[in-house]
């Protein structure tokens, strides 16, 4: 499939300026991230489009030569492209890319900022099975997770006794090292200190010189009321700590909510089914059932209730997530026929039978054997 116009993936005229390129870029890019499309495909695969065509346009050499060559020019063997091999370099959007774009453009919307000393620390992911009862009224919870620390010994900083990085001598505090390559001078990122800019002349022991060990780490976790099952709260900078210093990463709850003995929830509503004796279904009566904040709540129940049956219990559900409002509760009525009956049981039972039934009292299977009656006498025809 054909790529599309860097130029018409943006938005922008092939006269933008670099501001509004810019500007058109941080919007879209904005609107497709993953973050705020999760699960959304189309809106990833959009989101690496657009990364892709800002990296070529904001860099003027690199959009001459698109402005000249069209794709072509980035692709191995064409027309006018640097190809790979002998240079050392070709054009493709590396899988730094993202990285380095993003953290320039939109370093607190992605919980870092522009790299220092070393690179932001990885978001880590914890998943957490609460109670119903829990997420009805929220609770808070300890976890414990196995993440990357600051080194104690060195401060984070990976020398050692704390000492500061020296300028590092190969780019002289620059992060990038320049080559030519024909009519281009490609800038590419220091291989001895990463794009740091400065390098640590005596690493330190405890960490190796990474600012950071192993450990586990203790925290608090509030769970808010109303919490549905695939929540995910979002603790900012309590992920792996990053390197020599860098931003620490967010760690990620996701919830799951245990299977509850008598309720089903759905959404904001709770389903309980509760099994009725047969005389109190026949002749009505009350019964008592469990509500989700552990209280009770009365259920008339009048004659002739059947299987299936709902009563609605307004406003004792679920509690819903940052509002005052709550759920519904429905009863669902279970008509349970009576077993193990003594003798006197059966022979009233028996007499119930011989009394005989009015029309009308069984109105389910009155009118179900009437259809059966009137499919025999259509088969007989």
């Amino acid at each position: 499939m054909a790529k599309q116009d860097y130029y018409e993936l943006l938005g922008c005229t092939k006269t933008a300026s670099a501001d509004e390129l810019k500007k058109a870029y941080r919007r879209l890019a904005m609107q497709f991230h993953p973050d705020r499309n999760p699960g959304n495909k189309d809106a990833e695969h959009k989101f690496k489009e657009i990364n892709e065509a800002y990296d070529v346009l904001r860099d003027d050499q690199k959009r001459a030569a698109y402005d000249r060559f069209g794709h072509a020019a980035f692709e191995s063997g064409g027309g006018g492209g640097g190809r790979a091999g002998a240079g050392g370099f070709d054009f493709n959007f590396g899988a730094g890319g993202f990285a380095d774009i993003f953290d320039e453009m939109f370093g607190e919307f992605v919980g870092g900022g522009r790299r220092g000393g070393g690179s932001r620390g990885g978001d880590l992911r914890y998943n957490l099975e609460v109670s119903l009862e829990d997420a009805f009224k929220g609770c808070q919870t300890t976890v414990r997770v196995p993440t990357s620390m600051a080194c104690e010994g060195c401060k984070g900083s990976g020398a050692e006794g704390g000492q500061a990085p020296v300028s590092c001598p190969t780019c002289s505090g620059a992060g990038k090292i320049r080559a030519q390559q024909g009519f281009f001078t490609i800038e590419r990122t220091c291989p001895s200190c990463h794009g740091a800019g400065r390098v640590i002349k005596d690493p330190c022991k405890a960490c190796g010189g990474a600012g950071r060990v192993r450990r586990e780490k203790t925290l608090q976790v509030t769970i808010p009321a109303g919490v549905e099952d695939g929540t995910r709260i979002r603790l900012t900078q309590e992920g792996e700590a990053g390197l020599r210093g860098a931003p620490a990463g967010d760690l990620y709850i996701f919830l799951a909510i245990a299977p509850h003995r008598f309720f089903q929830r759905e959404a904001a509503n709770i389903h309980c089914r509760v099994p009725i004796p047969m005389t109190t279904a026949a002749l009505g009566g009350t019964i008592e059932v469990p509500t989700i904040d552990g209280g009770r709540a009365k259920v008339t129940v009048p004659p002739g209730t059947q299987t299936g049956h709902q009563f609605r219990l307004k406003s004792r559900g679920m509690s819903v997530l940052r509002s005052p409002a709550r759920g519904d509760m429905f009863i669902q009525a279970m008509v349970e026929t009576p077993v193990n009956l003594t003798k006197r049981q059966q022979e009233l039972l028996r007499e119930f039978d011989k009394a005989g039934n009015k029309e009308g009292t069984h109105p389910e299977s009155e009118g179900f054997f009437a259809k059966v009656k009137e499919l025999w006498e259509d088969l007989k025809d």
